[in-house]
């Protein structure tokens, strides 16, 4: 497991980061406060505070590279 650290900040980051996550066979959830919800869910996502940084935990080891790539634009 990997965690990182994301920004969401608009409307169309949180549906950009959902349809780039959902291509990955892989579990991600996100945590906010006490909340940690599934970060595949884009109501989920609008749960959260996103006024602040959002800590990502990616449950993914053979494609970490690929995946921390496609997320990049996403990363504080």
């Amino acid at each position: 497991m990997k965690t990182v650290s994301i920004t969401l900040n608009s409307i169309d980051k949180v549906k950009n980061f959902v349809n780039d996550i959902t291509k990955f066979n892989s579990d991600f959830d996100l945590v906010s406060g006490r909340y940690v919800i599934d970060a595949k869910s884009i109501m989920g996502i609008f749960s959260l505070d996103l006024s602040k940084p959002i800590t990502l935990n990616i449950h993914n080891d053979k494609e970490m590279d690929k995946i921390l790539e496609t997320l990049s634009p996403y990363m504080d």
